[in-house]
């Protein structure tokens, strides 16, 4: 047999493999559990390295190569990525033939390679394949669902009579806060698919959740707030502007405003109406020290303007945010600490591992905070990303115009925030 027609017969072989499994998915056995993966189980062993222990890995800086076999639309949207790890994208049905000369030579020799892919099943015939022809590689368990269930806490080392943790989703930047004072706690921003953390979080520091705030409408994720107002004795607390957008839940909240107060335990969260990302958009001011801006100012970037209105209203939108930089948040003092409600891959995190930084040094690295209004408006809409996935579903969901379960919801929520006005940092 020539090595063109073993070339082929192999190929058919992988496919014919992949048939019958599609062929096994589609009947019933009785006493028999199907595998959700539509794929074959590889002919050799391959190990699974959980999504926790590879972010370990990235965080370490570890020399990693990662080989993502999903569509190529799909890798650039969102991506494992990180100071050491050379990534490559090569689809899985491109592997079909096998293992091409090509991609062996441009796979290390001397450490593992990752196979990722969306759930895990892809990734671990590709990554058996791989085996076959010598190389050492591991599958991503779950793939990337399983690096979105990634959540990260870690406490603000910050002048405050409270504990003021952040949350942190690594797979699209996330953060979120939770505010512990004398037996009670609050948390700001928290999204659906961690609920339960924060309950457990507060516990162990000895509090029960008093309250579930939004500091706005979000449109990259699906807010806990009301999952945490029903299965907890927390208040659920939305900005006063952000429900004249149209919030019909079918659970109860309250409502603040600007120059409100609410209190946990021994300190005050003080209510700042911050609009330009969004009308209703709310800024929490934790203990005078920690304000959380949700995605109104970021350490690396601006708020981008056009997620309530779309291009028609941005412009007014960026006015509006502007006016909101210029006469609320910079008047606060230099030694406030910004808290975002995202970071991004252009964010560096600070000593304690918190995304965050004061005012005073954002005004001395950030130039569009020193604009004039209309060089600042023509900045802003001059280079702003892709609008987050799906975000029309997921503002309808936040505002309780659209139900979704919770496989619903995580699915909604894949990939980046893209909330901020530009894909790279703001700042120098």
């Amino acid at each position: 047999m020539s090595g063109l027609e073993r070339k082929g017969a192999k190929r058919y072989c992988i496919i014919f493999k992949i048939l019958c499994k599609l062929l096994r998915r589609t009947t019933r056995y009785s006493g028999v559990k199907m595998s959700d993966s539509q794929f074959p189980e590889p002919d050799v062993a391959v190990e699974a390295i959980q999504p926790t222990e590879l972010k370990e890995k990235v965080d370490a800086d570890e020399p990693l190569t990662i080989l993502d076999v999903r569509a190529e639309n799909e890798f650039e949207k969102w991506r494992i990525d990180g100071e050491n790890v050379d990534v490559l994208n090569v689809p899985y049905f491109e592997l079909l033939d096998g293992v091409d000369e090509d991609l062996l030579a441009r796979l290390p020799e001397d450490q593992p390679v990752v196979v990722v892919c969306a759930k895990g099943g892809s990734s671990e015939f590709i990554a058996g394949l791989l085996k076959e022809e010598g190389v050492d590689a591991t599958n991503l368990e779950r793939g990337m669902k399983g690096w979105a269930r990634i959540y990260e806490y870690a406490e603000l080392d910050v002048d405050s009579e409270a504990t003021i943790a952040q949350y942190r989703r690594p797979s699209s930047g996330c953060l979120a806060y939770l505010v512990v004072s004398a037996g009670e706690a609050a948390v700001i921003d928290p999204l659906r698919a961690f609920a339960s953390e924060y309950v457990q979080d507060a516990r162990a520091l000895g509090a029960d959740l008093t309250y579930a705030l939004d500091t706005h409408v979000h449109a990259d994720h699906i807010s806990g707030v009301r999952t945490l107002a029903t299965e907890t004795d927390a208040t659920a607390i939305l900005p006063e502007p952000a429900v004249a957008r149209g919030v019909d839940y079918d659970s109860d909240y309250e409502t603040v405003a600007d120059g409100d107060v609410l209190t946990v335990g021994n300190v005050d969260i003080e209510v700042l109406h911050t609009p330009g990302h969004t009308s209703g958009m709310t800024s929490y001011l934790v203990d005078g020290t920690v304000l959380a801006t949700g995605d109104g100012l970021f350490t690396e970037s601006v708020a981008r303007p056009d997620l309530e209105d779309g291009d028609d209203g941005a412009t007014d939108a960026a006015r509006t945010l502007y006016d909101t930089l210029q006469n609320t948040v910079l008047s606060l003092s230099d030694e406030t600490l910004v808290a975002p409600a995202h970071f991004s891959d252009a964010a560096t995190p600070r000593d304690d591992g918190t995304y965050g930084a004061t005012l005073g040094d954002l005004k001395s690295r950030m130039d569009a905070l020193h604009m004039d209004r209309d060089e600042f408006v023509e900045f802003i809409l001059s280079d702003m990303p892709p609008r987050p996935s799906n975000y029309e579903d997921i503002i309808a969901t936040n505002l309780g115009q659209q139900d979704a379960s919770d496989e619903e919801a995580f699915e909604l929520e894949l990939g980046p925030n893209n909330c901020a006005a530009s894909q790279d940092a703001l700042t120098n």
